[in-house]
């Protein structure tokens, strides 16, 4: 491990220190007893502020005081102002200093707005979630997107409705179920699945827990695709979003009436849902029902 990254290397330091300075112990003996040049135990006692006892002593910087093509305080003083008047991004404030004819690389503003403190660092334990690209709409069941709805009880616990919308012919589907699980996800895809007049090619979700690997592995045995959207990014799955919206507006009547009652809250839905297929115009796709669309197909 690089000596500048050792963890424990402040602590160390300050141990050290402490024995010098506060237990009277000679250098030549603390150098013994940590494993140390002599040397090394005198920088460090030189480098100790000299207050009481020492819990640490950091690691100074590597970063060379000067060099040769650092850019000027001015350059350092504008890529700080642009970051807090607009928020921008690096590559949005490098472009900005071009068109005001600073030429500077854009690792230069990455590294200048780090030093400064400005620059959001991922978490190293974050996830990466990739993915992948979009499939082209042509047919219905390219793709399928789906997601949940919470509805708060007066119990304080929750009624939750599991959406399903086909983005070319706008079918959708809907199932309630008193837990949002990876299996009671299963179980609503596979309903929207045996009711669906088509077949699925690609189903599209959020990062929510209940589309978990589970959820994946049970598409992957169909021969599905299970696509995720982008983190914090609904609008990718904004077609199921939508849906979401009209059947919290338009069938509000019968979930308020039937949210403490699942089966009676389903049987409410395969009324409206055969409605929203059947009869139920889109502005989205020419002012025709579902079923007209996917009669055409």
């Amino acid at each position: 491990m690089p000596y500048s990254l050792n963890p424990y290397a402040p602590k160390v330091r300050a141990y050290a220190t402490n024995l010098v300075t506060q237990d009277s112990w000679s250098m030549r003996k603390v150098a013994r007893h940590i494993g140390v040049e002599p040397s090394t135990v005198s920088r460090w006692v030189k480098q100790a502020p000299k207050q009481g006892r020492l819990l640490v002593i950091p690691t100074r910087s590597s970063r060379p005081k000067i060099h040769p093509r650092a850019i000027s305080d001015e350059i350092v003083q504008r890529i700080v102002e642009i970051r807090l008047k607009h928020g921008r991004c690096a590559e949005i404030i490098h472009a900005q200093l071009h068109r005001e004819g600073t030429q500077v690389s854009l690792s230069t503003v990455k590294r200048t707005l780090a030093r400064t403190r400005l620059l959001k660092k991922r978490s190293p334990w974050k996830k990466y979630h990739l993915s992948g690209e979009r499939p082209e709409v042509k047919n219905a069941g390219d793709l399928v997107q789906i997601d949940s709805i919470h509805l708060f009880r007066q119990d304080w616990q929750k009624t939750y409705i599991v959406t399903v919308l086909d983005c070319f012919s706008r079918w959708a589907f809907a199932y309630a179920t008193k837990k949002l699980t990876a299996g009671q996800a299963v179980k609503a895809y596979q309903a929207a699945k045996q009711q669906a007049p088509f077949s699925f090619s690609c189903i599209q979700s959020d990062h929510g827990s209940e589309f978990s690997k589970h959820f994946t592995r049970t598409l992957k045995q169909s021969g599905i695709t299970h696509r995720q959207i982008r983190v914090r990014k609904p609008n990718d799955n904004a077609h199921v979003e939508r849906f979401n919206r009209t059947i919290q507006e338009e069938f509000r009547p019968m979930i308020l009436k039937y949210k403490h009652n699942v089966s009676k809250l389903n049987q409410a839905l395969k009324v409206y849902l055969e409605y929203y297929n059947t009869e139920r115009l889109h502005l989205g796709i020419g002012c025709k029902t579902p079923l007209e669309v996917l009669r055409r197909c």
